[in-house]
């Protein structure tokens, strides 16, 4: 899955209830965009070019997972949704919103549409002065200087800070009652695609399954007969190891623990995989594991039809998954739902994925997050 860009994106407004008009254009980023990480103060200053109404100008930085064409595209649709009607000669007007990319990573991109970096931005103080809030040290790909020394670059211009400030929507789905939250689900649900976008939104601790590095799984598909047995053992030693490590261990830095499994699910498969001695044996061991770990403060489960994860199992492409039939995806589905109707918590989330895409479609993932919170 793409890794999040931080993107740096300049709002004005001189038309209407100009604060109120900032704060939506700032939902529906975040809403159709990313993860709005942080907001500058606003700024107030005259229209330059023009006669027109005072502006109000701010900066936020938001993580997202859009292309810089994709994410022009987004903008202008927000702009148009709030009333705007760009023109292609527009130059200096009045507007209700407007909405400029000012840097995409580090990247450096020029085509007929779109100028990364901006290609004014070292010129504006309205827009450097909000960015130097946020991100002083930031380096200008092109011109190799900081926020900060362009803005000292620039003569003083009327330019005041407002007392009230943006609200960062990204507290609507806040999840800070929970220290430890544990994603479940069958082979190719999602789960760990849900945990790194939770991870990388709420600054939480991530802690992801090591399948990679277990000799015994490609072995598995090609024989399960043989290494079922071995396979679970690793698995659960594996699993005891990284939890108890993981999550015992405090991190001043980050604000909970977010984690693509739950150690029961060493059970759901074992008692798929294994024959009846084997499996008595590996409860026996498993029990005595399990009751020293730490229990989720929520545990959510991803469901999905089984020919929906066919499809997702195939288009990661892992080699030794190709043989997995929809058969034993039914009886690992199936296992999970027993524990679950066994479990007398209310802890516990089923969220039925069907005909929602968590990567490419981020109303799908914020809906995903209101059902965790819920």
């Amino acid at each position: 899955m793409k890794l999040p860009i931080l993107t740096y994106i300049s709002l004005g407004s001189n038309q209407g209830h100009k604060f109120e008009q900032l704060q939506l254009a700032i939902d529906a980023i975040h809403y159709r965009v990313g993860a709005v990480q942080r907001i500058s103060p606003v700024y107030q200053t005259p229209a330059m070019g023009f006669e027109g109404d005072d502006f109000f100008n701010a900066v936020i930085a938001v993580h997202t997972r859009l292309k810089p064409g994709k994410l022009l595209k987004e903008l202008l649709a927000i702009e148009k949704d709030m009333g705007r009607r760009r023109k292609k000669k527009e130059g200096y007007t009045s507007r209700p919103i407007d909405l400029d990319i000012l840097y995409y990573g580090d990247e450096i991109k020029e085509t007929k549409t779109l100028k990364i970096p901006h290609p004014h931005l070292q010129k504006r103080s309205f827009v450097l002065k909000p960015l130097n809030d946020l991100a002083p040290e930031l380096e200008h790909p092109v011109l190799k200087k900081t926020t900060q020394e362009l803005l000292g670059q620039l003569a003083e211009e009327p330019i005041e800070r407002l007392s009230k400030w943006l609200r960062n929507p990204r507290k609507d789905w806040d999840l800070s009652k929970f220290s430890y939250i544990a994603i479940e689900g069958n082979i190719g649900a999602g789960k760990t695609s849900l945990a790194n976008q939770m991870a990388t939104e709420f600054n939480a601790k991530l802690i992801l399954e090591r399948f990679k590095d277990n000799p015994f799984l490609p072995k598995f598909y090609q024989d399960q007969n043989r290494y079922a047995f071995p396979l679970e053992m690793s698995f659960l030693a594996d699993r005891y190891q990284q939890l108890a490590e993981d999550i015992t261990q405090y991190d001043l830095f980050k604000d909970c623990v977010i984690a693509d499994y739950d150690v029961y699910k060493s059970l759901i498969f074992a008692q798929v995989t294994l024959v009846e001695e084997e499996f008595e044996l590996f409860k026996k061991l498993f029990s005595l594991m399990h009751k020293e770990l730490p229990k989720p403060d929520v545990y959510v489960y991803l469901y999905q039809e089984t020919g929906q994860l066919l499809k997702n199992i195939k288009k990661r492409g892992r080699s030794y998954e190709k043989t997995i039939e929809g058969n034993y995806l039914d009886k690992i589905n199936q296992g999970y739902l027993d524990y679950i109707k066994q479990q007398h918590q209310d802890n516990i989330k089923i969220v039925d994925l069907s005909g929602r895409d968590l990567v490419e479609n981020r109303s799908d993932y914020l809906w995903v997050l209101e059902q965790i919170r819920s």
